[in-house]
């Protein structure tokens, strides 16, 4: 399956919910969620009927999937290594797209969006445990150091990213060095660092059918 290359605004209103996908605009009110709440295309003002079984399933697979800029073929892929570890396969899902590089470059404020991280990483502009790695999909382990290159400190870019970025939080289960160009993954998150807004047993009962 193709990436999205549309609004991604749409997404979030086809949601109901902010995905967060354009960076600092989406806590203003321009974000297209706040200015239009219902969802896109000629029947989205239409009365909602109840959802059903299916219906709620494939909402909450959607939402996810949309969170993480993932292709169905990635997330399904996702879904799978899920189901053969241990533990609670929905947590198990979750976490493996939480510890995604380019989700932990946003996280640590280098990125405006999953968006601008993916594409900053395949740029090249990170370093894992000291070797450069510019696969967006890279899975980071507990204990692994990230650190942006040093060419790259020097970026115009790269120095936008930081000053409008920099002071984000950062998760418990991540952590920012003394300088703003290091990172670490402390612990692999829990469900409760997790904050996609969704219910992942949803997700497990549309992939068991």
């Amino acid at each position: 399956m193709a990436r999205y290359t549309g609004a991604v605004c749409k997404l979030c209103r086809r949601e109901g919910q902010k995905l967060f996908l354009k960076g600092d605009r989406c806590y203003t009110g321009k974000c297209a969620l706040e200015r239009r709440s219902y969802a896109p295309g000629q029947h989205g003002q239409a009365r909602n009927r109840k959802p059903s079984e299916y219906s709620l399933q494939l909402r909450a697979k959607q939402t996810a999937r949309r969170y993480y800029g993932l292709s169905e073929s990635q997330f399904h892929k996702y879904y799978e290594m899920a189901d053969r570890a241990t533990g609670m396969t929905g947590t198990n899902l979750l976490r493996i797209c939480e510890s995604r590089l380019d989700n932990a470059v946003y996280l640590l404020g280098w990125g405006a969006s999953r968006a601008e991280a993916r594409q900053l990483v395949s740029h090249g502009h990170f370093k894992v445990n000291g070797q450069k790695v510019d696969i967006p999909s890279y899975l980071l382990k507990a204990g692994d150091a990230i650190s942006i290159k040093e060419q790259s400190r020097e970026s115009e870019k790269i120095k936008q990213v930081l000053e409008s970025n920099g002071a984000h939080p950062v998760p418990a289960w991540l952590e920012r060095g003394g300088e703003a160009f290091e990172g670490k993954v402390t612990v692999l998150p829990e469900r409760d660092q997790i904050h996609v807004p969704v219910e992942e047993h949803l997700i497990v009962e549309f992939y068991s059918k």
